[in-house]
């Protein structure tokens, strides 16, 4: 009798912490690995013997294969305990960038991407039910904040750390010691994070149903392109800012200003989503867009440049808060689906964003990049605004108090 207790008794009701700060590093790792060529752009573009349009690519395939492969990939491995899943997605990821670090040319270099990019989608449809598995229900939504804490952390100190490794000791040097860190990673994941069953249907997700629910569409759409303006400048930042006038060392110093400004973003949205959701987030669109638009005009000056990237970072922080969200509260019964199907927009979204900033590059030249990215962010302020019942509705903070009904008078 005891022993069947034991074996059905509910998780004890606290978050195994050491398991998600693991989570969370693999989560940093991902990110890290995902923006690691924006930043060394013009090295790889040397080292590998092509322009950096060209080398652009490297980030446009990384998403574009996630897009293509998260689904399939998933059912195909619905069956594999989700822990030794895990750790083999991160060894992956070390193999992926120890490929990258000693491709002889960008053919091997794209393929190393491709093999990234696939344990990348997995990771995503992996993590959040595995969270949900091992953690005590009304826990989860505190642990999924400290798990994906990492995405954050990634841009804001892994991106930007390991440009200035790459611009000390090669391109090279950065992608092999990311590669090593995800092996002692994948070390500590296969002895902290726990076992759990599958339940069954859990990693056979269907994106179809809440497409028709009533505000779905617009976010899925709106908030892509926001990622879609932002890594099309994102990942031309470096010719960006050479063609700008500013000095060399401004490349690593800007992706640290955008994640810094980013994290300050992501603790502002968080005192204002619950309350002004909707200005908030129409606020921090149109301040993205007025600092792209400004960025072709710094003339050379970098505290004006640095400033106009504290906005578009913050901005950037803040929206994805204000998206997530939105994406829970139109999902409303399907939420899980409906955030599936933004995770596969806005990796399309990060896809045409390389492709769109590449296109940009070239047709209207480095400085203009800014400029072209803000359209984007233009249209998906427009849906914003379209949206206001279903997609993104006022806050409690935002609506009128109704007025008290007049008194008859004798």
């Amino acid at each position: 009798m005891s022993s069947a207790k034991a074996t059905s008794a509910p998780p004890a009701q606290r978050i195994p912490l050491a398991a998600m700060i693991v989570l969370a590093t693999i989560a940093f790792t991902a990110i890290t690995t995902e923006l690691l060529p924006s930043g060394l752009l013009p090295q790889m573009s040397e080292g590998l013997n092509v322009s950096e349009p060209v080398a652009g690519y490297l980030a446009a395939a990384y998403a574009a294969v996630i897009v293509v492969t998260v689904v399939p990939a998933a059912r195909l491995l619905a069956n594999i305990p989700r822990r030794p899943l895990l750790v083999a997605l991160v060894v992956t990821f070390a193999l992926s960038n120890a490929m990258v670090g000693l491709a002889p040319d960008f053919t091997a270099a794209m393929i190393a991407r491709l093999v990234g990019g696939l344990a990348h989608g997995l990771l995503w449809t992996t993590m959040a039910p595995y969270v949900a598995r091992v953690v005590p229900a009304a826990k989860v939504g505190k642990a999924l904040a400290i798990v994906f804490s990492g995405n954050s952390l990634g841009m804001a100190i892994g991106a930007p750390v390991g440009t200035a490794l790459g611009t000390l000791l090669g391109w090279r040097a950065a992608f092999l010691f990311l590669a090593g860190f995800s092996l002692l990673l994948a070390v500590l994941g296969f002895f902290l994070l726990p076992s759990v069953r599958r339940a069954a249907g859990e990693f056979r997700p269907s994106m179809r149903t809440p497409i028709g629910q009533p505000g779905v569409k617009p976010i899925a759409i709106a908030w892509p392109l926001l990622i879609l303006a932002h890594f099309a400048l994102f990942t031309y930042i470096a010719p960006y800012i050479r063609e700008a006038g500013l000095p060399d060392y401004a490349i690593s110093l800007s992706l640290t200003v955008l994640g810094v400004a980013g994290l300050v973003g992501i603790w502002i949205a968080g005192l204002t989503v619950d309350s002004h959701p909707r200005r908030s987030l129409m606020i921090s669109t149109a301040a993205i867009a007025a600092s792209m638009l400004l960025l072709p005009f710094v003339g050379g000056g970098l505290v004006l440049a640095l400033v106009l990237m504290t906005v578009w970072g913050a901005g950037m922080g803040a929206i994805g808060i204000y998206n997530q969200s939105a994406i829970l509260r139109a999902g409303r019964e399907n939420k899980d689906a409906a955030n599936g199907l933004t995770v596969l927009t806005i990796q399309l979204g990060i896809t045409i964003g390389a492709l769109y900033g590449s296109a940009s590059l070239v047709l209207a030249g480095p400085l203009l990049v800014p400029a072209a990215a803000a359209i984007p962010v233009i249209v998906s302020l427009v849906i914003v605004l379209a949206g206001r019942k279903a997609a993104y509705p006022a806050g409690p903070g935002e609506l009128r108090p109704e007025a008290p009904a007049p008194t008859k008078q004798a």
